[in-house]
C-alpha cells in the first residue's frame, strides 16, 4: 500500500507489520533449531547419558548455590539426591523423546513364545506395548502351540515373524515324560483325556508309538492327527516280557490273564534260544489283533541262560 503524500513510500503500519513478521519467522526458526538440537542431544545420550543432579535443599551445608547443575562426579558429600516432581516431569519427557526418536535395536536368538520374558521380547524387536500384550495373552491362559499361532497374533507383524520364524523354538511334549497338566495344553485334550494318557502309559510301561493313544476310549484318529505334530516320544523302558510273573503280565493291556498264563508255560517248556515274541505269536498265545500291537512295542531281550 502506497502513501500519495510521500512519493509512493510504504506506510508505517506496513513496515511495522513486515518487521514483526520477520522477527516471527526468525524466532520460529530459532525455536525449531533449539528443539532439533535438544532432541539430537537426548538421542545422542541414549547409550552414554550424562547424569545431572540439581541441588536445591535449603539446609545443605555445601557452598553450591541452590538450583545449580552438577555432575555425579562432584556430587556434594556423596549424598544421594531425589529429583522433585518438576525434574521427574522433564526426565520422563526426555525419555519419551529418546524412545520415539532412537532407532530400535533388536536381537535374534532362540526363544519359546510361551515362556520368553517381556524384556527378552523387547530385545527381539517388539515394543514394550506389544511385548506386554503377548504376556497378557499368556496370563489369560493363551498358548502358542505352533509357530503359526504366534504369527497369527495381531501384535506380530509379518516382517517381524519372517525374521524370527527360524528362531522360534516351541518344545514338543514328550508322551513318556509329560504330566497331565502338560497334556491338557494339547488341542482337544481336557482333564479326562490328560489323566487317561498318564494312567494308560503306566499300564503299558511307556508308549512305544503314538498310535497307542487310540487305545484310550473315544480317543480317535482325528484327535491324534490334531496333536501328532506337537508331541515327541522318548524311548520307553523295554518291557520285561521274559521275566515278569504271571500276575504282572496279565496287567498289560495287550496280554491279559489267559495270554499271561500261556507265556509263563511257554517260558517253562521252551529252550531259551526259542524265546522270541514271534514264536509266542506263532503258538497262538496272544489274542488276534493284540499280537500285532504287542509286536510294535519295545520288548526287552531274554536274559542270558
Amino acid at each position: 500500500m502506497k502513501d500519495s503524500k510521500d512519493g509512493g513510500k510504504p506506510a508505517a503500519s506496513f513496515v511495522t507489520g513486515a518487521v514483526a513478521l520477520l522477527f516471527l519467522i526468525v524466532g520460529y526458526q530459532a525455536a525449531l533449531f533449539v528443539t532439533k538440537a535438544s532432541v539430537a542431544r537426548i538421542v545422542a545420550n541414549h547409550d552414554t547419558p550424562d547424569t545431572v543432579y540439581i541441588v536445591s535443599a535449603p539446609d545443605s551445608n555445601d557452598t553450591i548455590p541452590a538450583g545449580a547443575l552438577i555432575s555425579s562426579a562432584v556430587r556434594p558429600s556423596g549424598r544421594a539426591y531425589t529429583p522433585n516432581k518438576e525434574e521427574n516431569k522433564y526426565k520422563k519427557a526426555a525419555e519419551s523423546i529418546m524412545k520415539a526418536r532412537t532407532p530400535r535395536r533388536y536381537e535374534s536368538f532362540r526363544f519359546d513364545p510361551n515362556t520368553v520374558s517381556v524384556d527378552d521380547l523387547t530385545r527381539l524387536g517388539f515394543t514394550q506395548r506389544q511385548a506386554q500384550s503377548i504376556d497378557n495373552y499368556r496370563k489369560k491362559g493363551g498358548r502358542f502351540r505352533r509357530k503359526e499361532d504366534f504369527a497369527r497374533s495381531y501384535v506380530v507383524e509379518d516382517s517381524v515373524y519372517r525374521r524370527l520364524e527360524k528362531w522360534i523354538d516351541i518344545p514338543k511334549i514328550d508322551l513318556n515324560k509329560a504330566d497331565s497338566a502338560a497334556f491338557e495344553t494339547l488341542p482337544g485334550i481336557g482333564p479326562f483325556f490328560a489323566a487317561r494318557m498318564v494312567s494308560y502309559r503306566e499300564e503299558l510301561g511307556g508308549y512305544s508309538y503314538p498310535e497307542q493313544l487310540m487305545d484310550i476310549w473315544r480317543f480317535d484318529r482325528e484327535k491324534l492327527d490334531g496333536l501328532k505334530d506337537l508331541v515327541t516320544l522318548s524311548p520307553p523302558e523295554p518291557y520285561p516280557l521274559w521275566t515278569l510273573p504271571q500276575k504282572s503280565l496279565a496287567a498289560h493291556p495287550y496280554i491279559g490273564e489267559r495270554a499271561a498264563r500261556g507265556i509263563v508255560l511257554f517260558r517253562e517248556n521252551s529252550p531259551r534260544e526259542e524265546w522270541t515274541l514271534g514264536n509266542i505269536i506263532k503258538a497262538g498265545i496272544l489274542d488276534p489283533g493284540l499280537d500285532e500291537k504287542l509286536s510294535k512295542c519295545v520288548i526287552a531281550t531274554p536274559p542270558s541262560p
